[in-house]
């Protein structure tokens, strides 16, 4: 089995330099948000199953977190957004906070944003279920402001916990509050990204926000590069 995924991801990686040298971009790279479904390479962030019991940590940590009231959010939202996905994912995506489809839903990154996300996991030749998917705040700001320094204080132990139960080899920081809060440091995410960082010892890629992707098009070609490191990285 672990032969046939290793000869798929190199399946994969000739595909991805064929198309790089004959310019062809895969498809969220375009205004629409089409994108053909991969069948090249099956699961390439699950190629170490056997990495910890991922599921039954992350059930922990959400149970400990309960109807959580630690801040204000608290009472104001629908639904607490834990996060979801492979508890034994090599990469994790983790977002800034929950929108207004998120916190009806109680799922993360499922509105327009998140269908972009999608669109980008498929073109590095995945699924959702093969990633998981967070956000540093569980609970959505009133009219999707900014999170704020007690808020991110408060939710931050919860997602060190859950990077702590997934072990990824890689994140992928979604955005400016998301890379601050991982790597500490108050650098524009236009620095941050297209180099990894450190984090307690997994490699940190920073990149726009696929909400920021909508309303700026023309940086989907510096996400793509972003994701490309991360894939060389996973295989």
């Amino acid at each position: 089995m672990r032969e046939e995924l290793l000869i798929l991801v190199h399946s994969l990686r000739g595909r991805i330099e064929r198309e790089l040298r004959s310019s062809k971009a895969p498809s969220f790279l375009s205004v629409g948000l089409d994108i053909p479904e991969r069948t090249g390479c099956k699961k390439m962030a699950g190629l170490a199953p056997e990495r910890g019991h991922g599921e039954s940590s992350l059930d922990a940590i959400r149970a400990e977190m309960g109807e959580c009231q630690r801040c204000p959010l608290g009472k104001l939202r629908k639904n607490l957004v834990f996060g979801e996905g492979n508890s034994n994912a090599s990469l994790v995506f983790v977002g800034e906070a929950p929108g207004a489809d998120e916190d009806l839903q109680g799922r993360p990154f499922v509105g327009k944003a998140g269908q972009l996300l999608t669109k980008i996991i498929e073109a590095m030749g995945m699924r959702r279920r093969d990633v998981y998917i967070c956000n540093i705040l569980k609970c959505r700001p009133p009219g999707n402001r900014n999170p704020m320094p007690d808020e991110i204080a408060r939710c931050e132990p919860f997602l060190i916990k859950q990077l702590g139960a997934i072990r990824p080899t890689v994140v992928c920081a979604l955005g400016t509050f998301a890379a601050r809060t991982l790597l500490r440091k108050d650098v524009p995410i236009t620095l941050l990204r297209g180099h990894f960082h450190d984090y307690h010892g997994i490699k940190v890629m920073p990149t726009f926000h696929p909400a920021y992707l909508l309303r700026n098009p023309g940086a989907k070609r510096q996400v793509w590069d972003d994701v490309q490191m991360i894939m060389k990285e996973l295989v």
